[in-house]
């Protein structure tokens, strides 16, 4: 079936990804991540790996993983057969997480020059997309933009004998990984082979990829894992959305975590670039509490280094991080890979920053390459558990003088006009001018997006957000407060200026 010439391939770009529709099922979304479009893709990124690297395709491996949606075998073939017509030789990892997927490219023994994974991360059944690496990491922006502006080109030298495709079981490689690192860092007197030995941890993966920790790396190391559950690969999602962020999903390994008088639990989303936990008493561990925890165990190893994190973490972390633990808490803009490459950069200008975090569980870390993976960043943490056990401790006794506000809530306000980004930035700027005006409102300085607003009042002592989303007509608005009934009072207050904006959908109030 042949590609129609005003397809749009600029739509698929989805940031530093590509995202698409795959499959037919939801209404009014058109499928536009066709087999068809995913053997272009695989022809467009190989020929522009071919320039990053400096080698003929002839030369060329590529590696390709998919996580457990329907649409992913035949989308894998497919982009497994643009990758050989050009010549270039494939690796077929079957069922991997993202993270893996980079790691093939710095691995001994595998070293694959460019790595492709298959996957919408937590979005519908119905959704696909390709994750794209080098050894140098995931791919930018504009890395993708000329991906695609080859694709639609679609004009590719193709190769008198196809390259081959090799089946390769690299997750067992990557997932030993995790077991050894487990074994050195513990060092346990007694077991060093089985240091999780005497632990009940238990995984819940959502359906989808993250599966292999419990029989790849818990269950060598001696954990119980009884009580784990949807560790297999399904692509209806059928239990819960494969979403740490999901109320439900969390619900559901907190859940089981209490059931089976589990000492740990650990939720994947669906290509295990993301994580959280539950500790032994069925509380969770993520967002504020998860970025508390890692931050707590990084400025153990590394004494007064910076922590990156989004835009929308709670005052309570800023003084836990800068009081308690002597490290400097560096908000910066929501998104993941704004996180990581700020950290990045603060490290180039000489300021160290071991890890970058943002609420939704996605964490990278300096000694990791500074990927995002969910795997390792449990990894972290049981490692910190089990040094705990010994020690007679809790893990969480690390996070004891953590503050959490006493309510929280986000609101997603449409912007109904076309130029929204101008109207969201105007309206921005005006609640700047608004809350100047208000005595017990101040302007957060060293804000990277939207307006800041702490509101020192004793009836709110909290804070508010109001930021432009990356891709949507929307505002996001976050709101925390320490007291009973402070949110319900700074969103009155908002409402009252908010009404007096034009275009703006407030139904969320």
């Amino acid at each position: 079936m042949a590609i129609d010439r005003d397809f749009n391939w600029k739509k698929l770009q989805n940031g530093s990804d590509i995202r698409g529709i795959a499959l037919e099922g939801v209404e009014n979304e058109r499928v536009n991540l066709t087999p068809e479009v995913a053997k272009i893709l695989g022809q467009a990124f190989a020929t522009w790996l071919c320039g990053k690297v400096n080698k003929p395709s002839t030369e060329l491996i590529v590696a390709v993983g998919r996580d457990s949606r329907l649409s992913g075998p035949a989308i894998m073939q497919a982009t497994l057969d643009g990758i050989t017509s050009i010549g270039a030789a494939a690796n077929d990892f079957a069922m991997a997480s993202t993270p893996a997927m980079f790691m093939s490219t710095i691995t001994p023994g595998f070293e694959c020059d460019g790595a492709i994974m298959l996957t919408a991360s937590h979005l519908p059944f119905n959704r696909n997309g390709l994750k794209f690496f080098t050894a140098q990491g995931g791919l930018e922006k504009q890395d993708i933009t000329d991906i695609l502006a080859l694709a639609a080109t679609n004009k590719f030298e193709l190769a008198a004998v196809k390259g081959n495709v090799t089946d390769r079981d690299f997750m067992s490689v990557y997932a030993n990984q995790f077991v050894e690192k487990i074994r050195q860092s513990v060092n346990h007197p007694t077991n060093f082979e089985r240091p999780l030995a005497g632990l009940k941890i238990i995984v819940d993966a959502g359906n989808g990829a993250g599966g292999f920790y419990v029989d790849r790396v818990l269950q060598p190391l001696g954990a119980d894992t009884t009580g784990s559950q949807f560790l297999d690969p399904d692509g209806t999602f059928p239990n819960h959305v494969p979403n740490p962020e999901d109320p439900a999903a969390m619900a559901a390994i907190c859940q089981a975590v209490i059931k089976h008088k589990a000492d740990f639990g650990i939720i994947f989303d669906t290509d295990v670039d993301r994580s959280a936990a539950v500790d032994s008493s069925g509380k969770e561990l993520n967002r504020n509490r998860l970025i508390g925890l890692i931050s707590a165990i990084v400025l153990q190893e590394y004494p007064h280094s910076t922590i990156v994190t989004d835009s929308i973490t709670s005052d309570g972390l800023t003084q836990f991080i800068e009081q308690d633990l002597g490290g400097i808490h560096h908000r910066f803009k929501r998104g993941y890979k704004n996180v990581i490459n700020e950290s990045i950069r603060l490290n180039k200008e000489g300021k160290e920053s071991w890890v970058a975090i943002e609420t939704s569980g996605h964490a990278a870390m300096k000694e990791n390459h500074f990927l995002d993976d969910g795997a390792y960043l449990v990894t972290k943490l049981l490692i910190e558990l089990t040094k705990s056990r010994l020690a007679g401790k809790l893990l969480t006794d690390l996070i004891a003088n953590l503050q959490e506000p006493a309510e929280s809530q986000e609101l997603r306000i449409k912007i109904n006009t076309e130029d929204f980004q101008a109207h969201g930035n105007s309206v921005i700027d005006r609640l700047q001018t608004f809350a100047a005006s208000q005595a017990d409102w101040k302007i957060v300085p060293n804000n990277y997006e939207g307006v800041r607003i702490a509101c020192r009042s004793e009836s709110e002592a909290g804070w508010f957000l109001l930021r432009l989303s990356l891709h949507d007509p929307v505002m996001p608005l976050n709101i925390e407060s320490n007291v009973a009934g402070g949110v319900a009072r700074i969103k009155q207050r908002l409402l009252a200026f908010l009404t007096t904006q034009e275009s703006l959908d407030l139904s969320a109030f």
